[in-house]
């Protein structure tokens, strides 16, 4: 069976006919259908009210479909497939990205780089749900910690305030509602959910996991399976909300995507330098929300740090610089006021550098293009460094004019005016086009203190809502814009 797409093969083969991946199939045991599904049993006891398969509850949850109708009066027919319930917490970043909150009944995957802060965010978001909604009962299972090294982890945690908004405390408070497991055999996992029953069940991690009845190793692609299978069924099963902590492979990637990715609800992406202290969390998939929202937090001393709302570089620390200029961008809902900045320096003709860190380097490539063909600069015999401040990958259109024109700044050694942000997508013609939601971004972007803003051109109906806000510089091309580097 392939780890990388799933696909199974009659015999080992070194390249995975379906997805292309090298040296990926492992040898698997296929097992008859319906054998050991006590974990099975015991989440449709639950679901029933029973104390476990053998209470009656499991055969009397495998009964026909219900009405529709039934479940919206009974609550469970709201805004998506799983129910319109959602745990929220008091971490306002992790609710953003979630849609609202953590949706009952349903599992959610969260990956990212060793050492970037899963088990850091995953512990103070248990904090939140455990003294919410008057206690909720939270069971957080550590398979690669003991219960001290977690319990040592979260009181450190709570003494610095960071399991809630972020404010520190006299004294260091653990909710009471928050249990810890140290166990790796899925069995004993459901028969402790099975006794307490939490509302929430957070897995670190997945990949550590393992059934005693399957012979493969545990972050085999077997036991990922089945272990992950169970546990999304558990989950929709009993109404339990279930979190489980994937790692990453080299390439980037959550390890074994294929196989995890369209079993649980939500796939969320730890991102970020381990070096540098803001992290990024950003969905990958939602089935009940948008995967445009993205969720800021600072890494500290004491925890993370929520990231203030319309988080952004404020006018007042910005100096004029040659190859700076500052932009206000949009991910989902959020408006994030940030700089770019972009340096040239002496290359060789033929070959030229185009370097680029957090900007698409095809979109890089085309700016550069288009200030050789239409705004008179010679770029050919220069290398082009280009970056977004702050860790953001940034992948909007609406980029493209401070972009090109923190390269312009770079090489003729100009800069724009103090408190002057930019705007805009750029064409292939050299013209300024206009972007989606422009008066909340200039509404931003003056909120931080930025009185002037370089735009597209504007109708006379845009014009009049949007005077008042900042003095708007409307550009039609790209060489209006390049005359404003002053």
């Amino acid at each position: 069976m392939c780890r990388s797409c799933g696909s199974a093969q009659s015999r080992w083969l070194g390249k995975c006919p379906d997805c292309s991946a090298w040296d990926s199939l492992e040898e698997t045991t296929v097992e008859p259908t319906g054998a050991n599904d006590a974990q099975r049993e015991i989440a449709l006891g639950w679901a029933q009210g029973a104390e476990g398969p053998e209470g009656g509850g499991a055969e009397a949850g495998t009964t026909g479909a219900v009405s529709i109708a039934l479940l919206a009066a009974q609550g469970a027919g709201g805004e998506g497939a799983g129910g319109g319930s959602r745990i929220s917490s008091d971490i306002r970043e992790l609710d953003r990205v979630l849609g609202g909150g953590l949706v009952i009944g349903s599992a959610v995957l969260i990956g990212g780089e060793p050492g970037i802060g899963k088990s850091t965010i995953l512990l103070q978001s248990a904090f939140a749900w455990a003294r919410s909604g008057g206690g909720r009962r939270v069971l957080y299972v550590s398979s690669e910690e003991s219960a001290q090294q977690v319990a040592m982890r979260a009181g450190r945690l709570a003494a610095a305030g960071a399991g809630g908004s972020g404010t520190a405390s006299c004294a260091p408070v653990l909710p009471e509602s928050l249990y810890i497991l140290a166990e790796t055999n899925l069995a004993r996992i459901f028969e402790q959910a099975r006794k307490l029953r939490p509302e929430v069940i957070i897995i670190d991690s997945v990949q550590m996991i393992y059934k005693s009845d399957i012979s493969a190793a545990p972050g085999s692609v077997t036991q990922l399976r089945r272990c992950c299978a169970d546990l999304v069924y558990l989950a929709k099963a009993s109404g339990v909300a279930v979190v489980l902590v994937g790692h990453v492979t080299k390439e980037g990637t959550l390890a074994g995507p294929r196989l995890l990715e369209h079993l649980v609800d939500c796939v969320l992406s730890f991102e970020g330098d381990r070096y540098h202290s803001y992290r990024i969390l950003r969905a990958a998939k939602n089935r009940y929300g948008t995967t445009l929202e993205i969720g800021l937090f600072e890494m500290t001393g004491q925890g993370l740090r929520q990231v203030p709302e319309g988080a952004g570089v404020p006018a007042s620390s910005q100096q004029p610089r040659a190859g700076s200029v500052v932009c206000p961008l949009l991910t989902g809902t959020r408006c994030i006021v940030l700089e770019v900045q972009a340096l040239t320096a002496t290359g060789f003709l033929g070959a030229a550098k185009r370097k680029s860190s957090g900007l698409d380097a095809n979109r890089l490539a085309m700016l550069i293009a288009v200030l050789e063909q239409h705004g008179g600069l010679r770029l050919a015999d220069r290398d082009v460094f280009a970056s977004s401040v702050g860790g953001i990958k940034v992948h909007e259109p609406a980029s493209d004019l401070a972009l090109l024109l923190a390269i312009a700044g770079a090489h003729y050694r100009k800069s724009l005016d103090v408190a002057t942000a930019a705007v805009g997508e750029v064409g292939l013609g050299g013209e300024v086009r206009s972007v989606p939601q422009l008066e909340q971004r200039i509404r931003e972007a003056a909120r931080l203190g930025y009185k002037r803003m370089i735009i597209p051109r504007l109708l006379a109906r845009e014009r009049a809502s949007l005077s008042g806000l900042a003095e708007l510089i409307e550009v039609k091309d790209v060489d209006a814009a390049i005359a404003q580097l002053s």
